[in-house]
């Protein structure tokens, strides 16, 4: 939470609310979202889990647990931890036969086009060889030049950048030198790095591991996180920051939301998994435990890659309501989610469903922005009679060259039987544009208050008003406080009609006129959004008033889909009476809004704060434009 910010208020107006993190204002992104049907040609595992994917060429590499696979229209086959399959066709690859002892945890691929696993076997192809390999990727066998050893323990992740094989696990040595749960390989030789001794040790309780590993693109960030306390004898609860812009180092970079416990006593640790995005700005953490007091239990969390200090906390936080998430991929301005939960952007919810929840059985995706949950569901439902229709985790979220990769532990995916493994793919899936308030100038304020079904249209150009002319706008049903965002406006309906009061309608806006209204979603109702004296949307979140209350409030609201966050915050400001606000928008950087007795005033804002005083007085109001509406946006057009 951002204390500077904003911070979590209590109002009953709204719904409930708790401790969050409110994120610093970020422009929106356009993002990509994979298909939620998943493609129909992956195989199945038919027992076990599947752990790990990595793709060379046109060929599919997925290890696991399991010992046997069909191909999706095909026949059971014995496949014992690790088997290929073709992406096209689906068909397995038979020539790609190595011989493991046990699970194949991860997977990666060295700039060589070798593939590399790591995980809980003692031999490989008949000889010894544990936890990890090199191995051909057209037939399996071992590359025995490689000289990459494990020493016991596990292998659990493996990340290479550029000619760098970064090891993560439960271990203590490598290539026959002392490393603690982390090290660092040449990727083509396998040679063990001497530069890199990171140490993690100590667990919270148990056995010590690293169980999540990612590696900034650009090689200089690492982020580990697991069942660990101290990183080369310096404070580290499950979570460290490494430095790599030279010789690697802990970086002054530390979190205390991952020190208490959860509420459940069978989770040792609860930061379960890490990963950077496209362009490595920011990471992501994935958490399960059981809601813990102060503690990122059962929540994904966005942290920003540049930041250093102590007592750092996260830039938004999305909570489940007490479930599990397992696994995250960041991934074309997406950030996918996966798990044992059943609801999302559910904060005020323990075991059910409360305030703001939205049903998210299994998987999500989130607006990197504000972590506000996307209009994406496929769900982990679709196990048939007679397989395993929900079990506690998916492992693996890999984002590979045509689409999204899910391992996991149970048999039902997008609504269809898919054994322990499936790929949601690009093809089919869509485009989501990054959608903001509209601010050039000139364009138009548009104020409601006249008679039913118009909207008086006042020129502005940041500064100056022009001459007012009504016009009608019956789309606009009753409205309360309205705002824009790209070409819609959201508007709260004040009339009494049944499934209307209360809450947010939509309307496509364009060249002045308003298209048919549709209720924003259905997951709003619980928000008293009639109740709103003004309101307005700026990147990634809605700003908005109550009558009667000096303070400026803030949601986070997700336009693909409409939702608004279960959370509100308050936003730091000074010498500005919000409780007569009526009518507020934002235009050329300010925050344009009419009061109780009629004057528009403006006010600059950039998201953070608002110090009222710079406010100015833009006009005192007259009879063809009263300033006292709730209904007030701003337009282009």
């Amino acid at each position: 939470m951002l204390a500077a910010i904003a911070v979590a208020i209590p109002t009953s107006v709204f719904g409930l609310t708790a401790t969050a993190a409110h994120a610093a204002p970020s422009t929106p992104v356009t993002s990509t979202l994979v298909s939620a049907n998943p493609a129909d040609n992956v195989p199945h595992a038919l027992n076990g889990a599947a752990y790990a994917f990595a793709e060379i060429g046109n060929t599919v590499y997925v290890g696991g647990s399991f010992t046997s696979v069909r191909a999706a229209a095909g026949t059971a086959t014995a496949r014992n931890y690790l088997f290929a399959y073709d992406r096209t066709s689906g068909a397995l690859q038979t020539s790609f036969a190595p011989v493991l002892d046990g699970a194949v945890q991860a997977l990666a691929v060295t700039p060589d086009g070798r593939l590399v696993a790591g995980g809980a076997f003692r031999t490989v192809n008949g000889v010894a060889r544990r936890n990890l390999v090199a191995l051909d990727p057209a037939t399996g066998s071992t590359v025995t030049s490689w000289v990459g050893r494990g020493d016991g323990g596990l292998v659990r992740r493996l990340v290479v950048r550029g000619n760098s094989l970064y090891v993560a696990g439960a271990f203590h040595w490598v290539n026959g030198t002392q490393h603690s749960l982390l090290a660092r390989l040449n990727a083509t030789t396998g040679a063990i790095d001497p530069t890199f001794q990171i140490d993690a040790s100590v667990a919270r309780r148990g056995a010590e591991l690293v169980w999540g590993l990612d590696v900034a693109p650009d090689g200089r960030t690492l982020v580990a996180v697991g069942n660990f306390t101290r990183v080369n004898g310096q404070a580290r609860n499950q979570v460290v920051l490494v430095d790599m812009s030279g010789t690697p180092t802990v970086a002054n970079w530390d979190t205390q939301r991952y020190v208490p416990p959860c509420a459940s006593t069978t989770f040792p640790f609860y930061a379960r998994d890490v990963d950077f995005a496209d362009d490595g700005s920011y990471f992501v953490i994935a958490a399960d435990g059981g809601r813990g007091t102060g503690a990122y239990c059962d929540t994904l969390t966005r942290w920003e890659t540049g930041a250093r200090g102590t007592a750092l906390d996260a830039t938004w936080v999305q909570d489940t309501g007490r479930d599990s998430i397992t696994s995250v991929e960041a991934a074309d301005n997406v950030v996918y989610l996966a798990g044992h939960f059943r609801w999302l952007n559910n904060a005020n919810g323990t075991d059910n469903p409360g305030a703001g929840a939205v049903d998210r059985y299994g998987y999500g995706a989130l607006n990197p922005i504000n972590g506000m949950p996307m209009a994406w569901n496929p769900t982990r439902s679709g196990a048939p009679a007679g397989t395993v229709s929900w079990g506690p985790v998916v492992f693996e979220l890999f984002r590979g060259a045509t689409g999204l990769f899910a391992g996991f532990d149970s048999d039902g995916l997008g609504r269809e039987y898919h054994g322990r493994l499936g790929m949601f793919p690009l093809a089919g899936g869509r485009t989501v544009a990054a959608v903001n308030a509209p601010s050039a100038t000139p364009g138009f304020l548009y104020l409601g208050g006249g008679a039913a079904g118009t909207l008086t249209r006042v020129p502005f150009d940041g500064t100056a008003l022009g001459a007012p002319v009504a016009g009608g706008q019956p789309n606009i049903v009753a409205p309360g406080a309205a705002f824009a965002l790209g070409n819609r406006v959201y508007f709260a309906r004040t009339d009494r009609t049944a499934g209307t009061n209360g809450q947010l309608w939509v309307t496509t806006f364009n060249r002045g006129a308003a298209g048919a209204p549709w209720l924003g979603s259905g997951y709003n109702a619980w928000f008293g959004a009639s109740s709103l004296t003004g309101a307005f949307y700026l990147d990634g979140r809605m700003y908005y008033t109550v009558a009667g209350d000096d303070r400026l409030f803030a949601r986070y609201l997700e336009p693909d889909g409409s939702v608004v966050g279960c959370t509100a915050f308050v936003v730091p400001t000074q010498g500005v009476a919000w409780g007569s606000v009526r009518g507020m928008t934002y235009a050329a950087g300010r925050i344009v809004h009419g009061t109780t007795g009629g004057a528009l005033r403006a006010v600059p804002f950039a998201g953070a704060s608002v110090d009222g005083a710079a406010a100015v007085t833009l006009a005192t109001g007259s009879p063809a434009a009263a300033w006292s509406s709730p209904t007030l946006f701003y337009a282009t057009s």
